[in-house]
């Protein structure tokens, strides 16, 4: 398997090479193009106790990943999620896997496991429709992110405070709290709502950009037209 992540860092696209009888996991609707040598296969993920209600009725992404298989050839395939982002290779090993954000995922190789039984996804520990998935087992993981990826490195005691809206993945070596930026005069006037403190060793990875902000300055060039149509 050969992989390479191309146009970075604004306009991300994981593109895979399989050779006969690789198989890559990729999230429903992230792929871009495939050639001819590819089978595509849907399963649904491990239904745990979301039941069959799927992941799409809690936020966007699908309750299916597509498992691509190369044959008859070397196949190709590319992969995107965010419209404007960047996309980060990351290695996951039995001693120390992540925590990602669930819109951040975007392919995974075989042997890295997506438990959808944590209680940081389940009881949405995160807030703000944030849900957070913990990955394990050994393999290589993609995330895409909104805006570039920073990433920092925590040393043991080192504690970063991070908006919930920017936190993209971290290391399950790590500890973690979440609560409210401030008091209720700085959630309110500063605009912040709930933030996670991440305590080290381990990695920590954030969006630049906030999809909150975003949809904000969207709606905010189109409400007069709308308004002005509706009169």
């Amino acid at each position: 398997m050969r992989c390479e992540i191309k146009y970075q860092p604004s306009y991300a696209m994981l593109v895979v090479h399989l050779s006969p009888g690789e198989t890559i996991t990729a999230e429903a609707g992230s792929m871009t193009y495939m050639n001819r040598f590819m089978e595509v296969h849907t399963r649904m993920r491990e239904r745990g106790i979301l039941g069959s209600l799927g992941l799409s009725l809690i936020g966007g992404q699908s309750f299916f990943v597509n498992d691509f298989t190369a044959s008859g050839g070397e196949g190709e395939a590319g992969f995107v999620a965010a419209p404007v982002g960047d996309i980060q290779e990351l290695e996951i090993t039995p001693d120390e896997g992540m925590i990602i954000q669930k819109a951040s995922y975007i392919a995974s190789t075989p042997g890295v496991e997506l438990d959808i039984e944590w209680q940081g996804f389940t009881k949405g520990l995160f807030g703000q429709g944030i849900f957070m998935i913990k990955v394990g087992g050994s393999g290589i993981l993609y995330i895409n992110t909104f805006g570039a990826i920073d990433r920092h490195e925590l040393g043991p005691g080192e504690t970063l405070t991070v908006d919930n809206f920017h936190l993209v993945a971290f290391s399950d070596t790590c500890q973690y709290s979440v609560h409210k930026f401030g008091g209720l005069k700085e959630t309110i006037l500063g605009g912040e709502g709930l933030v996670t403190e991440i305590t080290g060793p381990g990695k920590v990875f954030i969006q630049t950009k906030n999809i909150r902000e975003f949809t904000a300055w969207i709606w905010q060039l189109l409400e007069p037209q709308i308004r002005s149509r509706s009169r």
